[in-house]
């Protein structure tokens, strides 16, 4: 994007919608229709068996399969997804962590198909892991390894991909993990710090392309409703990043120093109830990171007004596409200057950001940096202690959401007048298609090609030998995901974050509130009844490593008296239903967000039958639709609690009642 220092018009911002669902035909289509539409960029959604380094085939992948994005799980895939889309002529996103190297190999492996010059390739992949371990949980390896790949990554783009990015420091995650503007800002250029020092150190890098590294370096961030909050935190950010790139590393290019940013709003702030608000309140998050011309993004993608019901359709994707074409070329925004610069107010509060931000940077490198403040557990403690406060503030009415907890009455919506078909859904055959397809993938392809391929990747790995040359040439002869990820399991092993709940900082007992006050009581009488403390296991079955729920019903479920059993994300059905008869619990909690309830949920409560444990009640909280709510009924699911339900006070009361009425009815 150009920055003029007359009056001409800047040119819009890389326009995006974050798509891909099903399969590789199906999401290319998708694509395509996108492109036509006047859509400027591309943003991969993959789905989380692919986040996780998984094939569609693997136990942990089961009901995962195409939900919250695209299964790739070969070379085929690849080339499938970009069929007839010119890639060296595209700008394409690819929201990837754990597997980045992987993911990019294949993307040049085609690109090289395609004929395509490397050297336009352009576009991004996220490749943020130390914020998977803090919030949106698909890491796979130990931190140290994980920086690793990174490093090799950066460190081959430089020179082969000079216009790619190839990581995305991902804070928009951190925000719906509940940081402060404050927390936002430190703890994702404490990761930045971290990924330089290692590039910095391998030596792989000589020290004049430096420079170019830095260069290269972009920000995936979040916009909340505090909308002149959220513009003076990208103020500050690109304030502080030009300050620590001066002087910390020492770049004297002032376009190197600049940061570049691409944004989506808040997602997790949409509404269930009433939600045609969320149209507004997409809007003006993106005046947010649009307005302030000297902190404007480089790349946009807006949610839909109905991801707080389910997937949405192509047809509510063009509303949210439409409304960054309506913002970018009716309006006259690019035509000014910084329309903030000399505010009074503004100055003051980015200087308050400033510092704030600044402060925790330094007790983070303190400790170590970004790596060792993850291991140690200070970040995620320091993140579920603010979520924590953040639902206190909304439960109380402290802090209003339109429709949730004021200005609840209601009309009819014509928007969901057609129920379920509101929303996009993945037809269930999607998954057996895409096992039986990577079965043939693997029967077809040269074994000997394949095995060779994978031998050297794992003495690759177990060398300080960059990665990437190793891993074009598995995805060439057609390795799959779950196999390039499983060598490197093997070598690096695998990764449990801390979950920081036992870190939480909430209210005492004097300061709690009558509300949860009284629940303590019940639990307390309950506990009595019973013989023992009652017991709560709270479960994340399957991929989905959105934790932020799970951990605030285990945080309240331990502040109203229950002993709580939470041993993170990422675990089986049998996983779960082992530990809940080993620790002999009154009741299971499970949290699903990725669509899979139908699948997963079920089979805890089988599984809990199977052993003889049908008593203990199971309850399940996500993002799912009133039909399949009634389907989990029917299979036993004691109940089911969606975003309305916010008041985790009061659920632990229904959950105390169900515990009670089980016991009795025994």
């Amino acid at each position: 994007m150009p920055y003029p220092s007359d009056r001409e018009r800047d040119r819009p911002w890389v326009i995006r919608t974050y798509a891909g669902h099903s399969s590789a035909e199906k999401s290319n289509a998708l694509y395509r229709r996108n492109l036509a539409k006047g859509q400027t960029g591309l943003s991969v959604a993959f789905d989380l068996p692919t986040q996780t380094g998984y094939d569609p085939d693997d136990e942990l992948a089961k009901g995962e399969v195409g939900k919250v994005g695209v299964p790739v799980s070969h070379i085929g895939d690849m080339r499938a997804l970009f069929d007839g889309i010119p890639m060296a002529d595209a700008n394409t996103s690819m929201t990837i962590n754990a597997p980045a190297m992987w993911l990019l190999a294949l993307y040049v492996a085609v690109a090289d198909e395609h004929g395509a010059d490397r050297t336009r390739l352009a576009g991004t992949t996220q490749n943020d892991i130390v914020k998977e371990y803090l919030s949106r949980g698909t890491y796979v390896f130990p931190p140290a390894p994980s920086m690793r790949l990174i490093t090799d990554m950066i460190a081959w783009s430089v020179t082969e991909l000079p216009r790619w990015n190839p990581i995305n420091i991902c804070s928009y995650h951190l925000q719906e993990a509940g940081a402060t503007p404050e927390q936002e800002l430190a703890y994702a250029l404490c990761t930045a710090i971290a990924v330089l020092d290692s590039v910095r150190d391998s030596g792989q890098v000589p020290p004049e392309r430096f420079g170019d590294v830095v260069g290269r370096i972009s920000f995936f961030v979040n916009a909340g409703l505090r909308f002149v909050e959220e513009m003076c935190k990208m103020r500050a950010f690109a304030r502080l990043w030009d300050e620590i790139t001066r002087d910390r590393y020492g770049v004297q290019d002032a376009k190197q120093r600049r940061m570049r940013y691409g944004v989506q709003v808040n997602s997790l702030g949409l509404t269930e109830a009433q939600p045609e608000n969320n149209i507004q309140r997409i809007v003006l998050e993106m005046l947010a990171v649009t307005m302030s011309r000297d902190a404007r993004a480089r790349a946009v993608q807006l949610p839909a007004w109905n991801e707080a019901l389910g997937l949405p359709r192509p047809w509510d994707q063009q509303w949210a596409l439409r409304m960054q074409q309506v913002l970018a070329y009716e309006t006259d925004l690019l035509e000014y200057e910084d329309l903030f610069d000399g505010s009074r107010v503004v100055e003051a509060k980015v200087a308050e950001l400033v510092e704030g931000a600044r402060a925790e940077i330094d007790r983070v490198q303190e400790m170590g940096g970004a790596v060792a403040a993850v291991e140690s557990g200070y970040m995620k403690g320091r993140l579920v202690t603010s979520l924590a406060e953040q639902r206190r503030r909304m439960e109380s009415g402290e802090t209003v959401v339109v429709g949730v907890n004021r200005f609840e009455s209601t009309e009819p919506s014509p928007l969901q007048a057609e129920g379920a078909a509101a929303i996009e859904t993945v037809d269930p055959a999607t998954e057996a298609a895409a096992i039986e397809a990577v079965r043939a993938w693997r029967a077809a392809r040269d074994a000997a090609a394949v095995q060779a391929a994978l031998d050297a990747l794992r003495d690759a790995a177990k060398t300080d030998a960059n990665l990437m040359a190793a891993s074009l040439t598995c995805a060439r002869v057609g390795v799959t995901t779950g196999e390039w990820a499983g060598v490197l399991r093997g070598v690096f092993g695998e990764f449990r974050a801390p979950t920081g709940v036992a870190a939480a900082v909430t209210g005492d007992e004097a300061g709690a509130g009558s509300e949860i006050a009284a629940v303590r009581a019940k639990v307390r009488a309950a506990g009595a009844e019973l013989g023992s403390k009652l017991r709560m296991l709270v479960g994340k079955p399957g991929l989905d490593g959105h934790s932020n729920g799970a951990e605030q019903v285990a945080v309240r479920a331990r502040d109203v008296g229950f002993e709580v059993v939470y041993q993170g994300i990422r675990l089986t059905p049998s996983q779960i239903v082992a530990a809940a008869v080993q620790e002999d619990v009154h009741v299971v909690g499970l949290s699903v967000l990725s669509g899979s309830h139908l699948e997963v949920v079920p089979a805890v409560v089988d599984g809990l039958r199977a052993a003889g444990a049908d008593d203990i009640p199971v309850v399940v909280g996500g993002i799912i639709p009133p039909g399949d709510a009634a389907a989990l009924r029917e299979r036993g699911v004691a109940a089911v609690f969606t975003p309305k339900d916010y008041k985790l006070t009061d659920m632990m009361d229904g959950i105390v009642d169900l515990v009670l009425a089980q016991h009795r009815a025994g």
